[in-house]
């Protein structure tokens, strides 16, 4: 229960569940148009969330090496269609830089 977050404040950092590395598989293609690369190595290792009128997750990618990646998602309710949107992407991560919410754009 201590990682549960009340609806709008933001969990703790928790480790990827399969249901985290399926909503990142779902964002991998434009992952990699945005970044220009192609990850043959693209596992999800650590996530955060937010619950709003949908859920909000930040999710840290291994992506290979000694290269990280951090996303930021939004998934929409069930009710809403559930569709998963890639919002941002930062590049040139390391295992231990922390995962937090990105800055709103």
């Amino acid at each position: 229960m201590a990682n549960q977050a009340m609806c709008g404040g933001w969990t703790g950092t928790q480790d990827a569940t399969e249901e985290t590395q399926q909503i990142c598989d779902a964002v991998k293609d434009q992952v990699e148009q945005r970044t220009n690369q192609k990850y043959v190595v693209y596992k999800a290792v650590q996530f955060r969330s937010q619950v709003v009128a949908g859920t909000n997750l930040t999710i840290k990618v291994f992506a290979g090496e000694e290269d990280y990646i951090h996303l930021s998602v939004f998934q929409q309710l069930p009710c809403d269609g559930g569709k998963v949107e890639l919002r941002n992407v930062e590049v040139g991560k390391t295992k231990d830089d922390p995962l937090g919410p990105f800055p709103y754009r």
